[in-house]
């Protein structure tokens, strides 16, 4: 199975598990999600826009290790990429710069790579290497109940499969998982939602119509969320985490393919 995607035509059951607008306004505050490049990123910054940036230098032809740390070694790239786009060349990743930079990421390259570029976190950067084959898949136990992500993947794909491993033990429950993410049993958005919050990708639970505008229009190249007004699941590393389909009713790894018709199609942001 390709991975972010399932067969368009094969149709397994499923129950309908979507929470109302109104129920969930009732379980979880509102709150903005704040996005890649909105603040301006610099030598000092750590976690998770750092690493979409550091992705992104690497799908725009500028290998980075994706640690989470902007270090010298980043800044040095993002300066080799803002000569390559006719920025201000300051190390500094600023909105306008951050707007560029996935619009690179996306089209493929923006300048050539240069490996003898030195320089990086206190060592951490020295001797960046590509990103991960995008081949490899995850790996579902027999019963479902466990997946083995690659051992390439990044860091936040094995933390969602080991955080969903958490859970394939617990029963289908309508609301599960929306008024804290440690619940008896979950339905299917709080299943995903769960999963996205233990690789830190989630504050809040959503249910399946919020996931219908979450994250990235598209598959991802890692992590791919299906979401409609009626259900939601979840494709990691080409493993699908959903609480329908053959056998038991619950959050668990399906093998059976999935229609994708009518479902709005979402990923994380560099994933």
């Amino acid at each position: 199975m390709k991975r972010g995607s399932v067969n368009k035509t094969t149709i397994v059951r499923v129950r309908t598990c979507a929470v109302s607008a109104g129920l969930i306004a009732l379980l979880i505050p509102s709150a903005a999600q704040a996005r890649f490049g909105d603040d301006t990123l610099q030598v000092g910054d750590r976690g998770r826009d750092v690493k979409i940036a550091q992705r992104y230098l690497t799908k725009a032809g500028i290998r980075t290790t994706v640690d989470g740390v902007y270090g010298k070694g980043t800044a040095t790239k993002v300066k080799r990429f803002e000569r390559a786009e006719d920025l201000r060349v300051n190390g500094k990743l600023e909105p306008a710069d951050a707007r560029a930079l996935k619009a690179a990421a996306k089209r493929g390259s923006s300048g050539s790579d240069d490996s003898g570029d030195a320089g990086g976190n206190g060592g951490a950067e020295m001797g960046s290497t590509p990103q991960a084959n995008p081949g490899d898949e995850a790996t579902i136990s027999a019963d479902g109940k466990t997946a083995v992500a690659p051992a390439n993947a990044p860091e936040e794909v094995k933390q969602a499969i080991a955080a969903a491993n958490k859970i394939t033990d617990k029963p289908y429950k309508y609301g599960g998982g929306h008024g804290d993410f440690e619940d008896s049993g979950y339905d299917c958005s709080g299943a995903v939602s769960y999963a996205l919050h233990g690789a830190g990708l989630l504050d809040q639970p959503l249910d399946s119509t919020g996931f219908m505008s979450w994250g990235e229009s598209g598959g991802g190249e890692w992590i791919t969320v299906y979401g409609k007004s009626s259900h939601a699941y979840i494709v990691i590393a080409g493993a699908r985490f959903d609480t329908s389909g053959e056998g038991e009713e619950g959050p668990r790894w399906r093998d059976e393919p999935a229609s994708t018709s009518g479902y709005a199609v979402r990923h994380p942001e560099g994933l």
